[in-house]
């Protein structure tokens, strides 16, 4: 019998075998089985499974919500404002919190996605602060702690109010609802130019010095052409023209002009531009102050959070000057108004004298800064130093002169001389240069000036003909030089000439000289010749005699040696005779048998013939 698989049983409860060894019964219909009901089970089908997938669906749902309910993006240049409508209460007064807390977010979020409760947070999207190239950006703080009593900059970040560094060209997010930045144009100091810098913040230095770091007042160290990024409601910056200036005083008027050199452009059209705003407002701060201050000499600041309440007099002012249309600041010229500038005397005999004057001074870099401290800028340190020392001393020495001095150009020069070493001695101990002062014109009341000018006329009219007279005299004298000139030159064409003739005459006379030497020299060469070729002949006669007598000597002796050597002198005139014959003849001794003997004379060596 085969075993029953449990499993296999309670799905089928009756076996096939069992049935068959059973006795047969009717058979009974069973009712079906109820299917079971399909239940939804997770893998496992346990407890943990289904509380994973319950988990797995929270999840989901929450993911869906985040992604479509919570997402949002912020796009480049933008930041979002965040606003939590819920969370603990704020530990401060300020609009701005921390996160956590139930406000206005201090901080922003930057650009890119991010996911928040809608229904916890409020999102507000806005632009970033963008400054460009050439702008500041200068933040003020509406959060933190109150400012101390009279300051108007914050000390640091965590007190309301401006800040007193500043924000460069870039993007900054910031937000809006606790910072405001105000975008301003940054300083340019053109070349030529220099900036003096008053601290608008701290405690006040002591009388006559410079502040110091963290003081009020005017710092030492000035700022040099470039361009810079400082907060005008911080440092108030003075730009004060260097190098050389006029101050011209005219007669019967009551201003004077101060005149200033071209400023250098360069090839940066920005630049320039830049360089033009920051004259230009300069410019109208000094019509600002002569407008409403007249001639005083405390300058107004620049620029203030709390500007102090003006009258309806100096406020028009202030906006006529600030509206006028501002040029190109080259060469152009910064007005003085309110005070006589007129250079007027008595003179010595008493009699009222009236200047126009030129004084050219120069302001060295190095005493800007204690020039400014001392006087303020250049309108007021022409007013206050340079003009009431050219009144000073020009009544003082003019004073010692006669009214028609004045007018005559020894004592006129003169007087400027004195003027102008007494200003540079004066004003050298105030830190200014002085180059020139030049007396333009000299005004004397008419009463006087008309003697003087007929007296003058008279005698420049009396120079004129004594003039006349000398020019005609020397005209005189020319024309006697002019003839003497003229003979004097005939004089020397015909000396000329006859230094010519006589050279030329010379130069013959030395040639036939030389001719002349030339051919004795000749003739001289040619006797010498001769005698050399005449002793030349005579020497080689008498060589010749001579050989020819010892060659013939030595025949002579060589005949008498043959002669000897033959025995006697018919043997030698045989030979001769020998000798004498046709040369082609020769002579041999043959051998014809004993007692035959032929002898060859000139040869006498026996040749005998071989024995056979």
């Amino acid at each position: 019998m085969n075993e029953v698989n449990p499993s296999t049983a309670v799905e089928r409860p009756f076996d096939v075998e069992q049935i068959a060894a059973k006795p047969k019964r009717p058979a009974r219909r069973r009712p079906p089985a109820p299917e079971k009901a399909k239940s939804f089970s997770l893998p496992g089908g346990t407890l943990a499974g289904t509380i994973t997938g319950i988990v797995l669906v929270i999840a989901l749902v929450v993911l869906g919500y985040l992604w479509f309910f919570c997402r949002f993006y912020v796009p480049p240049q933008h930041m979002a404002i965040v606003t939590a409508k819920s969370g603990s209460t704020p530990k401060g007064s300020d609009i701005l919190v921390e996160r956590g807390e139930k406000g206005i977010w201090r901080d922003v979020l930057a650009e890119g996605r991010h996911f928040l409760d809608p229904v916890r947070y409020d999102v507000n999207i806005v632009p970033a602060t963008v400054i460009p190239l050439g702008k500041v950006g200068i933040v003020t703080s509406k959060v933190g702690k109150e400012l101390p009593a009279g300051e108007i900059i914050a000390p640091d970040h965590s007190y309301k109010g401006v800040w007193k560094d500043v924000l460069g060209p870039g993007i900054y997010r910031l937000n809006p609802e606790g910072y405001t930045i105000e975008i301003t144009d940054a300083l340019n100091i053109p070349i030529g130019y220099a900036g003096v810098v008053t601290s608008q913040s701290g405690q006040p230095p002591l009388p006559g010095e410079f502040a110091k770091p963290g003081q009020k007042g005017v710092l030492q160290d000035i700022l040099q052409p470039g361009l810079y990024y400082l907060n005008r409601y911080a440092y108030q910056i003075n730009i004060i023209e260097i190098g050389m200036n006029q101050v011209t005083m005219s007669a019967g008027s009551n201003e004077s002009i101060v005149s200033t050199r071209n400023r250098l452009v360069t090839t940066n059209q920005e630049l320039d531009k830049q360089q033009t705003e920051t004259l230009n407002s300069q410019q109208s701060f000094r019509l600002f102050q002569n407008s409403s201050f007249g001639h005083k000499s405390q300058p107004a600041p620049q620029a203030s959070r709390t500007p102090a309440k003006k009258s309806k007099k100096s406020a028009a002012a202030e906006d006529k000057a600030l509206s006028m249309p501002m040029e190109e600041p080259s060469n152009n010229a910064v007005q003085i108004f309110g005070v006589s500038r007129a250079v007027e005397f008595p003179s010595r005999d008493g009699f009222k004298v009236i200047l126009e004057m030129t004084v050219e001074f120069e302001l060295m870099p190095s005493n800007i800064a204690r020039i400014y401290l001392l006087y303020g800028d250049l309108p007021q340190v022409v007013e206050k130093i340079i003009l009431p020392q050219v009144l000073s001393i020009s009544r003082l020495k003019g004073s010692s002169y006669r009214a028609q001095e004045f007018i005559m150009g020894e004592g006129r020069e003169k007087f400027q001389n004195e003027l102008q070493q007494e200003l540079m001695k004066v004003l050298a101990d105030k830190n200014l240069l002085i180059h020139n002062a030049i007396i333009r014109n000299v005004e004397i009341p008419e009463n006087i000036l008309s003697p003087i000018r007929a007296v003058s006329i008279a005698r420049e009219q009396n120079l004129t003909n004594v003039s006349l007279q000398n020019t005609a005299k020397k005209l005189a004298e020319l024309n006697t030089e002019v003839a003497l000139i003229e003979q004097r030159k005939k004089e020397v064409v015909q000396q000329t000439a006859k230094i010519v003739a006589e050279i030329a005459a010379l130069r013959k006379q030395e040639v036939a000289e030389i001719e002349a030497n030339t051919a004795l020299s000749v003739a001289e060469i040619h006797l010498q010749k001769a005698q050399i070729e005449a002793q030349t002949r005579q020497l080689r006669g008498e060589a010749e005699v001579k050989a020819k007598f010892l060659c013939e000597n030595e025949e002579a002796l060589g005949d008498v040696l043959k002669a000897e050597v033959l025995g006697n002198g018919e043997e030698l005139v045989k030979l001769r005779m020998i000798e004498s014959l046709n040369p082609g003849v020769s002579t041999n001794i043959i051998y014809a048998g004993p007692g035959t003997l032929w002898t060859d004379l000139k040869n006498p060596a026996l040749t005998l013939p071989a024995q056979q």
